[in-house]
């Protein structure tokens, strides 16, 4: 039996809107001065993450999913279900929108549609994300778009850290200037751009937008999701279940003790934002881990200890 969590190596990409703070920020070696995004945890064919430890060291996440599905609670699927990222966002994203299931395999040909949710890690004084439109219909959302009224049309939410937002498909949304966020999604890489503030690539070209997908897409008018936090655990492992839905559930984890017999539901995906400490199975190795690492705990972990002083999000398929 597979006895240990499963370390995975991240992936980096260059973003138009990226900085440096994966660097600075989490220790990451980062490829540019623009790295905007840190796929943590990720079998998505456009950056699979590779095993870091044990056995299965130097296979592919979605090879392991492959291969290995008793490590998943044999759940069904040709595809690994979700994505773990760090965002960087020194400037602000393209105001953008995603599809859902159906949407995205009959016009892309991809598994899954697109519902996220962010946790906020940091952001400057005075940050904002775009969360939602004003339009009261279809026409009017034409109209707006077609007229560049975006001040009118962008519903801008004011944020600080450790704020969570919960972005279904179809929500129109942007992470805003210096933000930093930990975003747990299905695992898809279909995104429409709504607006781009006029940006232009590094050959002068203005960037591709998806008007017309966009406004199939778009839930119109908007409409806040509604799910409420939830606390448990003690002192030691305080638990905030941030959000159940039908494609995942994802918590926050405050450890500052010693605590054993953390059950395991299915399989857990784990993202350690701040601090360091060990985890134990029985009969297993202590495996330690620090701020920046990401790591499965596989289902054939029924449930394990934790000791040390640290900060995670936590996230499991909802099967």
């Amino acid at each position: 039996m597979y006895n240990e969590p499963i370390f995975l190596k991240p992936v980096f990409k260059d973003r138009i809107w990226g900085g440096t703070k994966l660097r600075d920020e989490f220790g990451y070696e980062i490829p540019t001065e623009t790295t905007g995004e840190c796929w943590g945890i990720s079998a998505h064919s456009h950056g699979p993450s590779e095993v870091g430890n044990g056995p299965l060291k130097g296979e592919t996440l979605n090879s392991v999913w492959d291969k290995h599905r008793e490590l998943f609670a044999d759940q069904q699927g040709e595809d690994f279900p979700l994505l773990v990222k760090i965002l960087d966002a020194k400037t602000d994203l393209s105001v953008q929108v995603h599809p859902n299931d159906s949407y995205a395999r009959e016009v892309e040909g991809e598994a899954f549609g697109k519902t996220e949710c962010w946790y906020v890690i940091d952001c400057e004084p005075g940050a904002e994300l775009v969360y939602g439109h004003h339009a009261g219909s279809m026409l009017q959302f034409e109209e707006m778009v077609n007229e560049n009224r975006w001040e009118e049309l962008l519903r801008k939410v004011a944020i600080k850290p450790g704020d969570f937002v919960y972005v279904p498909n179809g929500t129109i949304h942007a992470i805003g200037a210096g933000t930093m966020i930990l975003e747990t999604q299905q695992s898809s890489d279909v995104t429409y751009r709504v607006y781009d503030y006029d940006r232009r690539d590094d050959e002068g070209n203005l960037r591709e937008l998806h008007i017309e997908k966009s406004i199939e897409v778009a839930m119109i008018p908007h409409e806040d999701a509604d799910f409420e936090p939830v606390l448990s655990g003690n002192e030691d492992l305080r638990i905030k279940k941030l959000v159940q839905e039908s494609y995942f559930t994802v918590y926050h984890w405050n450890l500052a003790g010693n605590v054993s017999d953390v059950e395991n539901p299915s399989y857990l995906l784990v993202s350690v934002l701040d601090g360091e400490g060990e985890l134990n199975v029985e009969g297993g190795m202590t495996s330690t881990f620090r701020k920046g690492d990401h790591f499965i705990v596989p289902s054939t972990v029924k449930s394990f200890g934790m000791n040390g002083d640290a900060r995670f999000i936590v996230s499991h398929p909802t099967i």
